[in-house]
């Protein structure tokens, strides 16, 4: 019986990617795979056809014969064709997972260096209008004596025995054929017989080095500032990774933060709450008055617009928010504490006029207790 043509059976066109390969045969795999479909006996051979085909495309010779010479090429001890039932190849499918893919250089080995996190407190004043400030970070940088290759000056890193200077060694457990790191090498491939003497054979050191960095105006809590390439070394020659200054803002003597927002609490005279008047209050430009209306309570709070931060992402400024407190006068003098008992005096023949939430409250209670 002909076999049927192999970029049918995946369902790809001649001139189909590497990948578009790959993810039709997953998706067929899946589809098929007999322990899907137990009851399916035709599952088990479309499985097989599926394996067999991207066995032959996935190959870049394998490919090339085929497409010159279709299923000729791997007839009477050619280049070889797919595998039995017994012969399963996993690794196509979990490649990713174990940490190798098809072929016998497995990953490549240079990898890119790890990103770096920086902690840097500023002033609110600071987040609010933005500043630029230098900072020292430690890292790990390539080693100048050896630039990188961690063998001694003089001498060369050689392959690995073990893996043949893959970084990759395959497993055969059954069914499945596994690729995993070198455990000789940890996936590097090469070997150093004499380790430089500045990095102990790690190909990189440990430094600090200055950065400047620009803090936009409107930063906020927990905002991020990347700089690109500013992390640890690649490894292998891969590219460094980066660094992310994380803000966070030092508690302020005044004002406390709400987004682009800011409050306030402002203490004001008690005869100043009864009687109203005009006080002022601290913004980050300066100073604003407002005006208190006679009969304030305490805690009543006065919003100023704008006189709030403009985040980075608003076309606005925020608003201050200036909570009163009336405050309690202390160490009165005799005078004053006749006039206070003599107020207090005749409030008590009129309380519900004069302390209106007083009596409310009160009113309440009585309530509660007569049910």
């Amino acid at each position: 019986m002909a076999k049927k043509d192999y970029y049918e059976v995946l369902g790809v066109n001649r001139d189909a990617s590497d990948e578009e390969i790959k993810k039709s045969y997953r998706k067929l795999a899946m589809k098929h795979h007999p322990d899907r479909n137990p009851d399916n006996p035709k599952a088990e051979e479309h499985f097989k056809e599926a394996k067999e085909a991207y066995e032959t495309l996935s190959d870049g010779q394998k490919r090339a014969a085929y497409d010159q010479y279709g299923h000729a090429a791997f007839e009477a001890g050619g280049m070889g064709g797919g595998a039995g039932a017994a012969g399963f190849d996993f690794s196509d499918i979990f490649g990713d997972i174990f940490g190798g893919g098809r072929g016998g250089g497995g990953r490549s080995n240079v990898h890119r260096g790890a990103d770096l996190r920086y902690n840097m407190e500023i002033s609110l004043e600071q987040a609010a209008r933005g500043t630029e400030t230098q900072i020292r970070v430690p890292t790990m940088a390539e080693c100048e004596t050896c630039h990188g290759s961690g063998a001694k000056p003089g001498t060369s890193p050689t392959s690995c025995s073990t893996c043949g200077g893959h970084g990759q060694v395959r497993m055969q457990q059954g069914f499945f054929s596994i690729q995993q790191t070198c455990p000789r090498c940890h996936g590097t491939g090469k070997m150093v017989s004499s380790p430089c003497k500045d990095c102990s054979g790690n190909g990189r050191i440990k430094k600090h080095k200055t950065l400047s960095v620009k803090i936009p105006a409107g930063v906020d809590n927990d905002d991020r500032i990347r700089l690109s390439g500013e992390g640890e070394h690649g490894v292998n020659g891969g590219p460094p990774g980066d660094l992310y200054v994380v803000i966070h803002t030092t508690p302020h003597a005044v004002f406390q933060r709400d987004h682009n927002d800011l409050h306030c609490e402002m203490p004001i005279s008690f005869s100043t709450a009864a009687l109203g008047g005009e006080i002022e209050i601290p913004t980050l430009d300066g100073v604003a008055r407002i005006k208190i209306p006679a009969e304030t309570q305490s805690g009543k709070i006065f919003r100023l617009r704008g006189k709030g931060i403009k985040g980075v992402r608003s076309s606005s400024h925020g608003d201050l928010h200036c909570h009163v407190i009336v405050e309690t006068p202390v160490n009165l003098t005799e005078r004053q504490k006749e006039l206070l008992r003599e107020l207090e005096t005749i409030n008590e023949t009129d309380s519900g006029h004069h302390n209106p939430r007083a009596k409310s409250w009160m009113d309440k209670v009585k309530d509660f207790f007569a049910q």
